[in-house]
């Protein structure tokens, strides 16, 4: 046992002193920040964020906006579109020709990245249009006519003149695997926006990011599968398998409707889930908080068309909960045109910042969608290893470290995490090992494993999840009189926790309540 304890020792150490992944950097002198002239907060936070990341003071951008998130497009292009045109040819930031096909863009740019700041208009209003008239037939383009879009996406190709206004436009980043650094786009501008329901939020949002970079980001992932569209849950079934490979711990729900209320979600850096229209589940729990730097997201066509108000929509109600970054779309972006979750996380992993993996992760510009948070953060950069060490980090590093020294050997894996688990007396590091082995399908040794994790676990609501778990795993058998019986088991030990909630709306899936009509 000795042995096994200075091997397990071995590996964190070998991996402690990996250097961070190599990626070719986004310079600070190469991000804009554009904020509102015309909210004095909009130029705080601009000055917090050009602080936090090195940016030269020259680059910051006032213009005078409308202070309010919903603009018409006349608004947007006398406001923001020239305007912003003029600030770029005034400091010879670009170099822009006409093509012989009559288009003005870009040939070179020292620009590649831009921030918009809370205060900046979040959505371009539709244009006004003649109603469609009866027995017309549809239009064969249902995103012709759509001029709706989101400021940001505008801003991507903000430097391109004589583009309709309606519909879409193809991202040339999109499935990239290179950085915006090592590739000749000079005319797409990688957009991103520091926003959210509150001043307190954004300024947290910056802290959280450049702190979390410097120990990189550790914890548990949830991923929240409705079985709703198959491209759709595709993209999360693409996540739960990446992080897999990569040892991050993950917490997987394939039934159809989302996580319920009040779910423990206990140690959550990561979170991805769909299809709910306004916050639901395990954020309405006030108690709970995700980890300092938390990526987190949620794929409805409307998650972020407003930040005002964190009761409504997604992504301001993620970044309220404590998440550092998000994404979201302001209008209906149709499936096929909004981030790809899957692709997005890949590039995370690979150690690419937050702006790249999303817009790698975006087919389209000139659209609905919103990346929120500090662009340049990159949450991954230290999954070698190394970093800054916090002892609330060492199981999740541990699980890292035994997913490297064993990669092609799963069953010796397996193996020295049980043991390490059993030695350490850890809860997440038997809990691993019970999900690892309810994706493999052996659900007697995912149930005893829980049930170790149980054991193991000191808060009462990871105690919870585990009996969750063994619970779904009775209920996605069809085991449902036992499942039944394992919630009233769970109400009556854990009915005065808030998380317990979660119990009773499974019970209510599973064993709703008879109503009896009144007697007539």
């Amino acid at each position: 046992m000795l042995a096994d304890m200075r091997l397990f020792a071995l590996i964190l150490l070998m991996l402690a002193g990996s250097p961070s992944v190599l990626r070719a950097a986004i310079s600070p002198a190469q991000v804009a920040i554009l904020y509102n002239s015309a909210v004095p907060e909009s130029l705080k936070l601009a000055e917090i964020y050009r602080t936090a990341r090195g940016i030269p003071e020259e680059n910051l951008i006032a213009l005078e906006m409308p202070a309010r998130p919903d603009i018409s497009r006349q608004e947007y292009e006398q406001t923001i579109l020239k305007p912003l045109r003029r600030q770029f040819d005034k400091k010879a930031w670009w170099q822009r020709k006409l093509q012989p096909d009559g288009i003005t863009l870009p040939a070179a740019n020292k620009i590649r990245v831009l921030v918009t700041m809370r205060g900046v208009p979040l959505r371009i209003q539709p244009q006004p249009k003649p109603a469609a008239k009866p027995g017309d037939p549809p239009p064969k383009n249902p995103m012709a006519g759509h001029d709706e879009a989101a400021v940001d996406s505008e801003l991507a190709m903000f430097g391109v003149e004589t583009l309709p206004t309606d519909s879409l436009l193809q991202n040339k980043f999109y499935q990239s695997t290179k950085s915006i650094t090592e590739i000749d786009l000079p005319y797409l501008m990688l957009t991103a926006r520091i926003d959210a329901p509150t001043f307190a939020t954004c300024e947290r949002m910056i802290r959280d990011a450049v702190a979390a970079e410097k120990t990189g980001l550790w914890g548990r992932a949830y991923v929240d599968i409705a079985n709703k569209v198959p491209v759709g849950d595709q993209w999360l079934e693409t996540v739960a398998k990446e992080n897999s490979m990569a040892g991050i711990p993950t917490v997987v729900d394939r039934f159809n409707e989302t996580l319920p209320k009040n779910y423990p979600l206990t140690e959550a850096s990561l979170y991805y889930g769909w299809y709910d229209p306004h916050v639901s589940g395990p954020f309405l729990n006030s108690r709970f908080i995700f980890r300092p730097g938390a990526v987190a997201m949620h794929l409805h066509s409307f998650s972020a068309e407003q930040l005002t108000d964190p009761s409504k929509n997604w992504s301001g109600a993620l970044l309220e909960k404590g998440a550092a970054v998000t994404v979201g779309n302001v209008y209906e972006p149709y499936l096929q045109f909004t981030h790809d979750f899957g692709i997005l996380h890949q590039r995370l992993l690979a150690g690419h910042t937050w702006v790249e993996a999303c817009w790698m992760a975006m087919p389209a510009s000139s659209w609905q969608g919103v990346v929120l948070g500090d662009p340049l953060y990159r949450p991954f950069k230290h999954l070698s290893g190394s970093g800054d060490k916090q002892a609330a980090d060492n199981d999740f590093r541990a699980l890292r470290a035994a997913a490297v020294q064993w990669k092609d050997r799963p069953l010796e894996r397996q193996k020295q995490l049980e043991k390490a688990s059993e030695r350490m007396g850890s809860g997440v590091l038997a809990e691993a090992v019970a999900l690892e082995m309810l994706e493999l399908k052996d659900a007697p040794q995912a149930v005893q494993w829980f049930r170790t994790a149980k054991g193991y676990y000191v808060k009462t609501e990871d105690k919870l999840r585990q009996d969750l778990a063994v619970i779904s795993i009775d209920r996605a058998a069809g085991r449902k009189d036992i499942a039944v019986a394992g919630l009233r088991a769970a109400l009556l030990s854990y009915g005065s926790l808030p998380e317990a909630d979660a119990a009773r709306d499974w019970l209510e899936v599973l064993a709703p309540p008879v109503v009896t009509p009144p007697a007539k």
